[in-house]
């Protein structure tokens, strides 16, 4: 056992979940690394300072050039806002350091591409963010695919859907302005990479947006939202199977409707994440009579579950998935092999946002790769 410096870009929501999983990943996977909580890069020297009492770090810091070169910082977790994630990794891997950067990868494809190269120029490890594949259920649910619990896999359907601004009067603010902040850019990207998890890659999609809400009330009076409000995307997987993903920030009652289903020429798969400790298999064996889906609760013998509960049925929560993902990370750092998902994840989601904004100008479908033989 030994410790490594951590220090962490943010503190804001994934600031502070982070720092709690760093806090408590020694004690539930009993890590061969134990995360030391170094540094902490804020924007003000103040806030810093208050970040760090707060979330249990040594230091704070306002700059996070310093932070990437404190001989005392390790490994960068990157939790800031995306403008700024591809300045720090490149300094980070340019430093040698391991970085773990929260989704998405980047604000533009072009700056994930070159943020992914320098990840693996570097030799070191890297993760994104892409928390709820990491749930035991969803884990177990890829176990099941990749074991042909269900077969050729022929129709995967998946939505992440939420009601944030489901209500007109809402407010102005960030999420309503600009490409990259919009449903496509800031929920897609989660049931993008479980798409991919779950199926394999994307070759061909026609996509769809929409603005609910045209205007909104802001600070200087009504402005105009400019992305979209919801968008939708019909693919085809390179195994041949088809697909509907569907992305909505204006669903009325749903609050984290991360949720897909899996059909395949054996079986089906059901999952929401709104019920997170709870999958639902058909297996298409038997009398019909007996047939349906089974509720299968995680327990001890699902990924992951045994180091929070012993007890079946108990459930994990969110926290907890990040929890996972730092368990990962550090393993990854100890090992030097490579995890999933790493930065190459990453960019293969951009790219495939990108091609949905693509398909939406030109009102057709365009390719992403080929499929396979």
């Amino acid at each position: 056992m030994r410790e490594i410096g951590i220090g962490l870009v943010g503190s804001g929501y994934m600031g502070k979940a982070h720092a709690v999983a760093l806090h408590a990943v020694g004690a539930v996977f009993n890590t061969t690394l134990k995360p030391r909580c170094e540094l902490i890069a804020t924007t003000t020297k103040a806030g810093a300072e208050r970040a760090a009492a707060e979330l249990g770090f040594l230091r704070g810091t306002d700059s996070w050039q310093e932070l990437v070169a404190d001989p005392k910082v390790e490994a960068i977790i990157i939790a800031s806002p995306q403008q700024t994630h591809h300045d720090i990794a490149l300094a980070a891997f340019a430093a040698g350091k391991p970085v773990f950067c929260e989704k998405p990868l980047a604000e533009t494809t072009a700056e994930a591409r070159i943020m992914a190269q320098a990840a693996t120029d570097s030799g070191v490890a890297n993760m994104i963010g892409f928390n709820y594949v990491r749930t035991p259920a969803t884990q177990f649910a890829r176990q099941l695919v990749a074991d042909g619990e269900i077969g050729k896999l022929h129709y995967i359907k998946a939505e992440h859907s939420e009601d944030f601004l489901a209500d007109h009067s809402e407010p102005a603010n960030w999420r309503t302005r600009g490409k990259a902040n919009g449903t496509l850019g800031d929920l897609a990207p989660h049931i993008v990479n479980a798409a991919l998890a779950l199926g394999g890659d994307i070759v061909e999609l026609i996509g769809d947006q929409q603005i609910t809400c045209g205007q909104r009330e802001g600070a200087n009076g009504v402005e105009a939202v400019t992305n979209d409000d919801q968008a939708q995307m019909m693919c085809r997987f390179a195994n041949g199977a088809m697909g509907h993903l569907f992305f909505s920030r204006v669903a009325h009652g749903r609050k984290m409707g991360y949720a897909y289903e899996l059909h395949g020429d054996k079986g089906s798969i059901r999952f929401d994440q709104e019920d997170q400790n709870a999958l639902y298999l058909y297996k298409a064996e038997g009398p019909e009579s007996t047939r349906g889906f089974r509720k299968i609760l995680t327990g001890p013998a699902h990924p992951d579950y045994v180091h929070f509960c012993l007890g079946p049925g108990h459930g994990t929560g969110y926290q907890d998935q990040i929890i996972i993902e730092q368990k990962d990370f550090l393993k990854a750092i100890d090992t030097a092999e490579a995890v999933y998902p790493d930065f190459s994840e990453g960019l293969r989601v951009q790219e495939l946002i990108d091609a949905v904004h693509e398909s939406c100008e030109t009102r057709s479908w365009v390719s992403t790769g080929p499929l396979e033989s």
